[in-house]
């Protein structure tokens, strides 16, 4: 009885609850100017179209009694004069257990024709990063179940890891087979500014029935409001968090970090920013460690975090590649060149680091790595001579070790998109890649 008595009262107070309205006084793009209604930045609100749904919108900037909103979806109808309601403060997100197996849109509702999500728990979009003193030490890998980056890049049990490529190189592709080989307890997938192809093929194909049960799906496409995407990063980071918090291990993985700094760079520029760096305002590298550092090690659980890169013109050092690198906890930088040859997943390990590798891997592992990124760099240093035949057997036993040793090299780093290779699996054949006398 308790209980109805403050479910009655509760609503007896929303009913009588005064609201508040604005006016629309300007429209420039996907910009809308609000007067009369006294708003924060983060706030949402509603406009009211006639013989229409309302749009929802957020606010982002502010200039004395105007308030500049952003919509969250088509404002077909909207005309000057239009009416704005206060839905008084940011709008919240729902978490919980529930929504395990479910495909959520940026807003965080189901698109999967699921039923209907109970039991979820009402939180605030921003999360706070652990505190830097009391951060759990990452002391364990991760498996991921792909060859070369347990062997070669390890990432350790909450480690941040960028995935850099250009289009087309692979990038979807490996963060699929990590999706499948991944030994966390629960995985958190955005997909931000993605194409819209790509996220029934993802569920249905690459989750599957057994991966789907242990995953969250957040999905933003390209054609979405530039809002949508940057909330749909935050959405999955939040869900993430909420999991770790639990005392779950969880991997959060984004595809991708370019797209919601681009959804970024149009909610800046129609929020007055200047452009700065390529066309990007200066908020874009602000908000860029406010979403990053929310995963890593907690007191309690952790968030694995991988981040899908697409660097424009294969231009590793671009102004978005840059940033999340000097943020990040290590790369893996795929390769164009071997893409063409058909060389999958197309990791270019000498491009590629794990910075957190000495931490999470015994000494003979290291040691093998480190030889096999040794011969790797030899072969590349005398490739040309090799494949002129000019190379004279005997001047560099390095080099010669590198020779004999390639093909074996070559085997190891490729691997089909469906297999998945266990951890000991992998360190076995990386030791016996090293070969003999291959830590003297």
């Amino acid at each position: 009885m308790t209980d109805l008595i403050e479910a009655v009262r509760d609503r007896a107070v929303q009913v009588a609850r005064p609201r508040r309205y604005g006016r629309v006084v300007r429209m420039v793009g996907m910009s809308i100017e609000v007067v009369g209604i006294g708003l924060a930045i983060g706030d949402g609100c509603l406009l009211l179209r006639e013989g229409e749904d309302p749009v929802l919108a957020e606010v982002v900037a502010l200039n004395g009694e105007r308030v500049t909103c952003l919509p969250y979806g088509d404002t077909t109808g909207l005309s000057v004069g239009a009416l704005v309601e206060d839905t008084r403060g940011p709008l919240p997100v729902s978490v919980g257990e529930e929504l395990l197996g479910r495909v959520l849109d940026g807003l965080g509702r189901p698109i999967d024709d699921g039923p209907p999500l109970v039991g979820l728990e009402d939180a605030g979009i921003d999360g706070s990063p652990p505190h830097p003193l009391r951060r759990g030490l990452v002391s364990e890998q991760l498996e991921l179940g792909v060859r070369v980056l347990d062997g070669l890049i390890p990432c350790g049990r909450g480690q941040r890891l960028g995935i850099f490529a250009g289009s087309g190189v692979g990038k979807s592709s490996l963060m699929s087979m990590i999706t499948r080989g991944t030994a966390a307890d629960v995985s958190v997938i955005a997909l931000v500014g993605e194409r819209g192809r790509e996220v029934a093929e993802f569920v249905e194909r690459v989750l599957g029935t057994e991966g789907r049960r242990r995953s969250v799906v957040v999905v933003a496409t390209s054609d979405a409001p530039a809002l949508v995407r940057i909330r749909a990063a935050f959405l999955a980071t939040r869900i993430a968090e909420w999991f770790r918090d639990q005392n779950r291990h969880v991997l959060l993985l984004m595809d991708s970090l370019t797209r919601f700094a681009m959804a970024q760079r149009e909610v800046g520029l129609a929020a007055g920013e200047p452009p700065a760096t390529r066309g990007y305002p200066p908020s874009v590298f602000g908000l860029l460690p406010r979403l990053l550092e929310r995963a890593g090690m907690a007191e309690r659980g952790s968030i694995t975090g991988l981040y899908t890169v697409l660097v424009e013109g294969d231009d590793m050092n671009e102004p978005i590649a840059d940033t999340a690198r000097s943020i990040l906890d290590g790369h893996i930088q795929l390769s164009r060149q071997l893409a063409e040859s058909n060389h999958y997943p197309a990791v270019d390990v000498l491009g590629s680091i794990s910075r957190l590798a000495p931490a999470i891997t015994d000494a003979d592992t290291l040691a093998a790595a480190g030889d096999v990124r040794r011969m790797l760099s030899a072969w590349r240093d005398a490739k040309d001579l090799i494949e002129i035949d000019a190379y004279v057997p005997g001047t560099n036993p390095v080099v010669d070790r590198a020779i004999a040793f390639k093909p074996a090299i070559d085997a190891y780093t490729r691997q089909a998109m469906l297999e998945r290779s266990p951890l000991e699996q992998t360190r076995a054949g990386l030791l016996a890649l090293a070969g003999p006398g291959a830590f003297s």
